[in-house]
């Protein structure tokens, strides 16, 4: 059976309260008196943390790059945090992990999540020496396991395979209080989000931490239709050198009437609910401007202070529930109104020979003229790529000659991205 979409169904129900209709059955309660919760998308520049609480209750989900500790550290003491039920490392990106040995270091943690994904670098490396110091065990979590955050649930949707890149070994989840709800999927790109809509899981979320920074790699059309979010949280660098957020993303997000706030022009944010409404601390972002690649990351480490961007001047401002929000006007009237706003600049658009060639590589099609190699194994995945593949293997990896044909009878199959 289909899934019914949270607008369809508020749509269905407000039909059948101006119809007069009854119930044979009242619609039992999703949560009893949920405690408030909050979502901090703390501003760690280029980077992801995101602190939650509810009832006495905390959790972290990622911890910036290794500059940020200190100051992730500091935000969440003011937030009078002293325990962490949960931290979730994502992907063992350096901007994902690299402030995650100070939290562990200076705070009490309750489980640590992490993803399948070991990368061969000096950051990961500090991350487990810092797990061996504390003697903490760091586990991967399996998909559709449920965790509690006080009367939050936490359901895990991701990774369910292995992947020859950590963007799609990305940790991801859900997260509801009440009747409301957030979904974080870290850096996943389209192959695992495929995998998530394949798990069956119902991830409709009225919040979206928009996937890898708001890159046009994420936030796939099916996966989106999939999520149908009121809000939209990207997380990213003013200036970053990726050029995020990207154009593709940002127009999903305008044409389908989403509201989207960002770290680069608001700071921290954060989202409080009461388990049936929800209300932000800055507005929402009116500019729809994409990320111009800059070739440096200078800008976006110098001009972020975590916590402390938009905090004198943004006054509290509350959103309509989302249950009693008005439903977005259908696809001939968003169109209308997309086209009567100025769009995105076309110089906005990314330029992919600008950015960094292991975050932005475009798709290959063609084996390259490269005599002698034909594929690149991963001989733990069982994958073969094109050697120009944006998601080659970093470790396990074993350059071919062989046939294709040869290949796929030692028990390999293709990659999905660059279709070898």
């Amino acid at each position: 059976m289909k899934k019914i979409s949270q607008r369809m169904l508020y749509l269905i129900l407000t039909a059948a309260v101006l119809l007069g209709c009854t119930f044979s059955a009242p619609v039992p309660a999703l949560a009893a008196n949920p405690d408030r919760m909050e979502v901090h998308f703390i501003d760690v520049g280029q980077g992801d943390a995101t602190l939650i609480t509810c009832g006495g209750h905390a959790m972290l989900i990622d911890a910036g790059d290794d500059a940020k500790g200190t100051a992730i550290q500091n935000y969440l003491q003011k937030q009078k945090i002293t325990k962490l039920d949960y931290l979730i490392l994502t992907h063992p990106d350096a901007d994902h992990i690299g402030g995650a040995p100070v939290i562990i270091t200076k705070f009490d943690i309750g489980k640590v999540f992490v993803s399948n994904f070991e990368k061969d670098s000096k950051t990961y490396q500090k991350l487990i020496q810092s797990l061996d110091d504390k003697r903490i065990k760091a586990l991967t979590p399996k998909v559709n396991s449920k965790y509690t955050l006080g009367t939050a649930g936490i359901t895990i949707l991701a990774p369910s395979d292995s992947y020859d890149n950590p963007n799609d070994s990305s940790v991801a989840l859900l997260l509801k209080n009440g009747t409301r709800s957030f979904l974080f999927t870290g850096d996943a790109g389209e192959d695992a989000e495929n995998d998530i809509l394949e798990t069956d899981i119902d991830i409709s979320a009225d919040v979206y931490k928009v996937g890898h920074h708001g890159s046009k790699y994420s936030t796939s059309k099916d996966f989106f239709k999939a999520v149908d979010p009121f809000y939209a949280v990207i997380s990213c660098g003013e200036g970053n050198s990726y050029g995020h957020p990207h154009a593709e993303t940002l127009n999903t997000l305008r044409t389908n009437g989403v509201k989207v706030y960002r770290t680069d022009e608001s700071g921290t944010i954060v989202a409080s609910t009461d388990g049936k409404s929800i209300s932000f601390n800055v507005p929402a972002s009116e500019s729809w401007k994409a990320g111009e690649p800059t070739g440096g990351s200078s800008a976006s480490s110098a001009k972020s202070t975590v916590g402390t961007k938009a905090a004198s001047s943004a006054q509290t401002q509350k959103t309509t529930p989302a249950s009693q929000k008005e439903a977005p006007a259908d696809a001939g009237q968003t169109a209308a109104a997309a086209a009567s706003e100025p769009q995105a600049p076309a110089a906005a658009q990314p330029q992919e020979n600008a950015a960094p060639a292991v975050e932005e590589k475009p798709q290959d099609s063609a084996p390259p003229a490269t005599s002698g190699l034909t594929y690149v194994l991963n001989v733990k995945t069982k994958k073969f790529h094109y050697p120009t593949c944006n998601s080659l293997p970093t470790t396990n990896r074993q350059d071919s000659s062989e046939s294709r044909d040869s290949i796929v009878a030692q028990g390999y199959v293709p990659c999905k991205r660059c279709n070898p």
